[in-house]
């Protein structure tokens, strides 16, 4: 009889008498699985269980030869180090922010998974729009425009300096029912682009209008003559030295 013909009758005979251990050798392609895998599993003559995948170092049920087949050609994961944390996803308030980090290594062969590759966490913005933000615009129909000459006035009294206007173009979010209640303030209806023009008696000392709006960031407004009729908008659009259209509206 054969050397190769002898072996295989030794082993047949281990198996029989229930000393054939389970390995990863004998697994099928691939051998060895990342993580925790419950079906990269091995079974032997026995009934015995054992596993192949990298969970098995933790839970100390590896199969006998999941070093010498695995581990020692396993690539674990490695990672570099944390970028920096991104800005508050919030301008005013309560927001979040993250960071994150690339892999160097992948794993392979069974190697330990990478770690996580994100972190985010809360974050409690305050910044110099933050204050804009709260502003509550008061707006009135066009109508209202200052742009007579007083009749009452002297000669030789001084001229207020005019200042020239801006507009500022809104997407209407929310409006309130009050606002049905007068035909100016019924055109404030939800996704409206209504045009709002910042005129020079309207403006503070920083020569804007209060509650002009932020861009991207919904603020608040109120109709000044309509009771009750409010709502929020957002800027789209912000346009210097500009008349808004007939039938639009001006801050107050």
């Amino acid at each position: 009889m054969t050397g190769a013909r002898v072996c295989a009758v030794i082993a047949l005979v281990m198996c029989a008498c229930g000393a054939c251990e389970a390995g990863c050798a004998d697994r099928p392609t691939p051998r060895c699985c990342p993580g925790r895998n419950n079906e990269c599993v091995e079974r032997s003559a026995r009934r015995t269980v054992c596993y192949c995948d990298t969970y098995c170092r933790r839970s100390g049920d590896c199969c006998d030869d999941y070093r010498p087949v695995c581990h020692t050609s396993a690539i674990d994961c490695e990672v570099r180090q944390w970028g920096p944390w991104s800005p508050c996803s919030s301008v005013c308030g309560a927001g979040t922010t993250e960071r994150s980090r690339q892999v160097a290594t992948p794993p392979h062969n069974g190697g330990t998974p990478c770690p996580d590759l994100k972190q985010r966490r809360g974050c409690l913005a305050h910044t110099e729009t933050c204050s804009a933000a709260k502003e509550v615009a008061k707006i009135l129909p066009d109508s209202f425009r200052r742009n007579f000459k007083d009749p009452w006035r002297r000669p030789h009294m001084l001229m207020k300096e005019e200042k020239k206007s801006y507009c500022v173009q809104m997407r209407v979010k929310q409006a309130s029912a009050a606002c049905k209640m007068r035909p100016w303030s019924a055109g404030l209806v939800l996704e409206r682009s209504v045009c709002i023009e910042c005129q020079s008696d309207a403006m503070t000392d920083d020569i804007r209008c209060g509650g002009d709006g932020l861009n991207n960031i919904r603020t608040f407004w109120s109709a000044a003559s309509a009771p009750g009729c409010s709502g929020s908008w957002v800027r789209e659009s912000f346009t210097e030295d500009c008349r808004c259209p007939s039938y639009s509206m001006i801050f107050v």
